[in-house]
């Protein structure tokens, strides 16, 4: 049977039955519309007899579905849909796709922390479009990513879900996922921005723990990126956080979801709960007093869907027919839902053609683009001329992530996120993918040192004998990514999984020492989930630092191509490296008074952000900034040119920074605003522009307006956040007031050419 005529929403709500429009407000997960390992038509009698909003986690579930079986079931529950309900309404399935779809078969992409540290928006938007590919295959119409948190305690195990510490860059990479996943929507995916909002700074680094920030900050900040995911890419969804803002929890805030979200800035999507909040509200939070009372704050607060099943949310007709909340309200939910189903035209078919599922999701093509994404993605921090590697006979490659392929995957992967030992798709390990590039008759010997969390140092000896044997080292040290809700997996970063120390876990630390005090050059590969800050000594000691964060399935050749020369590094750093624990925070848009410092020293960073080196050096000249005077309308333009110096092809990323001399509030000491990655051969040059519009410029004033005030801006053009860079003034002659930021990205364009420098 086809899907029943399309209908006009108004009239489709009008004539609803009360169930059948709160049923439009629920979920379901997938497992409980199965009877041994099947669709049970009897179970969607009793679950789906008045249709439902979502279905929760086909492909990510526990179920372990191939594409195909996946792509039938998603069919047998919405031909149960458009068949046996009254109304026909089709469900939204959603899935995860954090960094790559969440499914047993699919892509595995590098973490979103990895992501941001290519500065690289078209690469993410690739990313992205790819991912849209991969779950229309399955059926899923609305993925829950990407996290526009900005993390500011890397100490909270979901810094690696984000895309850094910067307004801006998080914004940029953002908008570019949004765009590349929703595409059209008729044959896109809606994207789901979370957590919304300043569920990346949490008190103590804990997760879930109260945002401590004012009106001004979480404004100018935190709620930056959402209002750019919004407005620039037209995000169709939004996913408040857990925690709560001055003792309101982001599920029952009105003022930030109905006043902010949908007043100020004309959102026109739906708004779904996280896992569990709306229930939260009675139990965790505590600001009501029975899962009724929850689901009715939510509710009126602006949240439409309740994730990952109707638990508190199929109270609301009770709540209505006893007159606690308004049917109007359930009404006005349930057309935003729909609205949303017929965006994606799910009521014209919402079938997945099975016979071009393919077995498998992961394809060359995808896992060559997991592979670029992964070189760009690495840092290098420090080189004292080991890197690249030349000439090396004996190879030792040592430590407790060189050849587990779980360390290479980011939380929302499907195997560390279910706890899988085995990965559904190849993972390239640092070991593998070094044996696969190294240079003939090099010689690659291994030796696992120790564990990722455990004290034994049995192994150490071993390590020692094997580096002694070597000419280089490279020890691969770091974190392996999961959740809470597993135990006894040696996971120390991901959702749930906050530490209160920021060193590597465990021993590695001494097993690095130990390597160091063998006297071969030492190459630390790190692969983690946040910055991990090094003790000063191993620092000192290590011939070269490479950051990897959590790679994706093809991190292993990447890397190898990295360590190898094959191609030059060109990752920079989206958040700040702190010395210690202690230093946090360390980002570095702090106000000027942050910097004073420490008794045992200063509060700068290990590593500031926007940092990274390359295999060849670049050179800055010929600044331009115009007008010197700049009004309401101005576009601020900034061109620079950068050339190659060096002997080897590489990429710079230009950084563009604006501050203030003096204001009416105090303000970070540099704000990004513009950012390009220019690839250049040796010897080439090319000039760089940026057209920043005059909003960027604003900031909220002590009367809490939107202004751009009179007097001096310092532009800036550095290679990262702390670098002098190339300066230059312009003022604003006649301050301004704007009710609304109405251009939030700087536009860039890149111009090569043989310039003489």
């Amino acid at each position: 049977m086809q899907p029943k005529p399309r209908r006009d929403v108004g009239s489709l709500v009008a004539s609803m039955e009360l169930e059948e429009k709160v049923a439009q407000l629920l979920s379901v997960p997938v497992e409980a519309l199965l009877e041994g390992g099947e669709f049970s038509k009897q179970k969607a009698r009793e679950l789906l007899a008045h249709g439902i909003g979502q279905v929760t986690r086909v492909s990510g579930s526990r179920l372990g579905l191939k594409p195909r079986e996946a792509a039938r079931l998603v069919n047998a529950i919405q031909r149960f849909l458009v068949e046996e309900t009254r109304l026909g309404i089709p469900a939204i399935v959603h899935e995860e796709s954090l960094a790559g779809l969440m499914a047993s078969t699919a892509t595995c992409f590098p973490q979103a922390i990895a992501l941001a540290s290519t500065w690289n928006p078209d690469l993410v938007y690739r990313v992205a479009s790819e991912i849209r590919r991969q779950a229309l295959l399955v059926g899923a119409r609305q993925c829950l990513a990407p996290v526009l948190d900005l993390c500011l305690d890397p100490r909270w195990g979901r810094c690696e879900e984000t895309y850094g510490e910067d307004p801006y860059l998080a914004a940029a990479m953002g908008v570019a996922y949004v765009k590349g996943l929703q595409s059209g929507l008729r044959d896109g995916v809606i994207a789901t921005c979370k957590h919304f909002a300043g569920h990346g700074s949490p008190e103590g680094g804990r997760n879930t723990a109260p945002l401590r920030a004012g009106e001004r900050e979480l404004r100018e900040a935190h709620l930056f990126t959402f209002e750019a995911a919004v407005k620039e890419a037209g995000a169709m969804a939004v996913m408040p956080a857990y925690h709560e803002i001055d003792g309101v929890p982001c599920h029952a805030n009105r003022r930030l979801l109905a006043g902010v979200l949908r007043g100020e800035w004309g959102f026109k999507g739906i708004v779904v709960s996280d896992y569990f909040a709306i229930r939260q509200l009675q139990t965790y939070h505590r600001v009501a007093a029975s899962d009724l009372e929850a689901a009715v704050e939510a509710l009126e607060a602006g949240v439409d869907i309740e994730l990952p099943s109707g638990d508190c949310y199929k109270r609301l007709i009770e709540a209505v027919r006893e007159g606690i909340v308004s049917e109007r309200k359930i009404e006005e939910a349930a057309a935003r839902v729909l609205s949303v189903k017929q965006a994606l035209g799910l009521f014209d078919n919402p079938y997945v053609d099975e016979g071009t599922v393919p077995e498998a999701l992961d394809n060359p093509a995808a896992r060559e683009l997991a592979r670029k994404a992964a070189a760009e993605s690495a840092v290098l921090l420090k080189n004292n001329g080991v890197l690249p590697l030349r000439s090396v006979r004996r190879l030792a490659v040592v430590g407790p992530c060189a050849d587990d392929p779980l360390c290479m995957l980011g939380d929302y992967h499907y195997a560390a996120h279910l706890g899988l030992d085995k990965p559904g798709v190849e993972v390239v390990t640092v070991l593998e993918g070094i044996r696969r590039l190294a240079p003939p008759g090099t010689e690659v010997l291994y030796a696992r040192g120790c564990g990722i969390l455990s004290k034994d140092r049995s192994g150490f000896n071993e390590a020692v004998e094997v580096a002694q044997k070597a000419d280089v080292v490279v020890a691969v040290v770091g974190e392996r990514s999961g959740g809470f809700w597993l135990s006894g997996r040696e996971q120390c970063s991901g959702e749930g999984l906050d530490r209160s120390e920021l060193g590597l876990p465990g021993v590695q630390e001494e097993l690095l020492r130990e390597l160091v005090a063998a006297g071969k050059p030492v190459v630390a590969l790190v692969v983690s989930g946040r910055p991990l800050a090094l003790s000063r000594d191993v620092l000192e000691g290590v011939a070269a630092l490479l950051e990897a964060w959590h790679p994706g399935e093809e991190g292993g050749v990447a890397l190898a191509e990295l360590l190898f020369g094959v191609r030059s590094p060109s990752g920079r750093l989206p958040i700040s490296v702190p010395k210690t624990a202690g230093h946090v925070p360390a980002y570095y848009w702090r106000k000027p008074s942050s910097f004073n410092p420490y008794v045992e020293s200063d509060s700068k960073p290990l590593f500031p952000f926007g940092f990274g080196l390359s295999y060849t050096s670049f050179r800055y000249k010929g600044l331009r900034v115009e007008p010197e005077l700049l009004g309401p309308e101005s576009w601020l333009e900034v061109s620079t040119v950068v050339e190659n110096v060096g002997e080897v092809e590489g990429a710079e990323v230009v950084q563009l920074y604006v501050s203030r001399t003096y204001a009416s509030v105090a303000r970070p000491v540099r704000e990004l605003k513009g950012f390009a990655k220019v690839w250049l051969k040796p010897g080439e040059a090319a000039r760089v522009t940026f057209r920043v519009p005059v909003d960027l410029l604003a900031y909220y004033d002590r009367e809490m307006r939107l202004a751009v005030e009179a007097g001096e801006y310092r532009v800036v053009v550095a290679r990262h956040a702390e670098d002098e860079g190339l300066q230059a003034a312009v003022r604003v002659e006649k301050g301004f007031t704007l009710p609304a930021r109405r251009k939030l990205l700087s536009e860039v364009r890149v111009e090569r050419a043989r310039w003489s420098l």
